[in-house]
């Protein structure tokens, strides 16, 4: 009689177990995936050491605990940047500007820094240009700091230990009890702040754009401190909450 995984193609399968891994919270031991595919360990094994030569699979050295590769997040990067659903995230933006009149991005977590899935520009000539798929620091800018912030305690602590905190102005947090403190205070505010932080006279506030489990970007609006002090931007948190209600909309995560 055929086993049941028999009866499911292996490519479903393998996109079972990659799923698997990206829900969790942190790498997934070999029993923790077949409790949650339900798949023999020999099967689950097998099919690991492919993904993982694929690169959709990373192991962790020294362990035997699995998390997604370099090649499934690149993939992940892509479907964010180009997806079918990328107009409709860059109206929520450009309605976010129209409100706010400064600059507006999207971001997620990308590693150890901040991609910026989409942005929209303000008018004004005075203003800082990056376009989609730039990268930033975590340890300085409000988006990062903010994405740093709400991830479960074990990534977010294992992350923090990788970061060279450089400095980048005067008022860059290089000290790892400092960044600690401030991320505490942001994940009871649930939202981060840069002043001026990354860029000398620029500054920004982000708030989370939340999915199913966890929070999966930021959005966020930048000015020129002169234009824009902190204390108005602060008073822009409930249109920025408002938007990342719309954007987790446009999201399956």
């Amino acid at each position: 009689m055929p086993r049941k995984e028999d009866s499911v193609p292996a490519t479903l399968r393998a996109v079972a177990v990659l799923e698997a891994l990206v829900a969790a919270e942190r790498p997934a031991a070999l029993a923790e995936l077949t409790g949650v595919v339900r798949l023999p360990k020999p099967t689950l094994y097998r099919m690991l050491g492919m993904l993982e030569s694929a690169g959709l699979v990373i192991r962790e050295p020294g362990a035997r605990r699995y998390a997604p590769g370099p090649r499934l997040a690149a993939l992940g990067r892509n479907v964010m940047l180009n997806g079918s659903l990328r107009a409709e995230r860059r109206a929520i933006l450009a309605r976010l500007v129209g409100e706010i009149g400064e600059t507006c991005n999207f971001t997620m977590l990308d590693g150890d820094q901040v991609i910026y899935v989409d942005r929209v520009e303000t008018a004004w000539p005075l203003r800082m240009t990056l376009t989609s798929g730039s990268r930033v620091p975590l340890h300085c800018t409000a988006s990062g700091k903010l994405l740093l912030a709400l991830l479960p305690r074990a990534s977010r602590e294992r992350l923090v230990a990788q970061l060279g905190l450089g400095r980048y102005t005067d008022s860059t947090i290089t000290d790892p009890k400092r960044l600690g403190a401030e991320l505490a205070k942001i994940r009871a505010n649930r939202y981060a702040t840069d002043n001026e932080e990354f860029h000398a006279g620029l500054v920004c506030v982000a708030v989370p754009v939340l999915g199913k489990k966890r929070a999966c970007a930021a959005l966020a609006v930048h000015a020129p401190a002169s234009r824009m002090p902190l204390e108005r931007a602060l008073s822009y948190l409930p249109v920025l909450r408002r938007a990342a209600t719309a954007m987790a909309s446009t999201l399956d995560s």
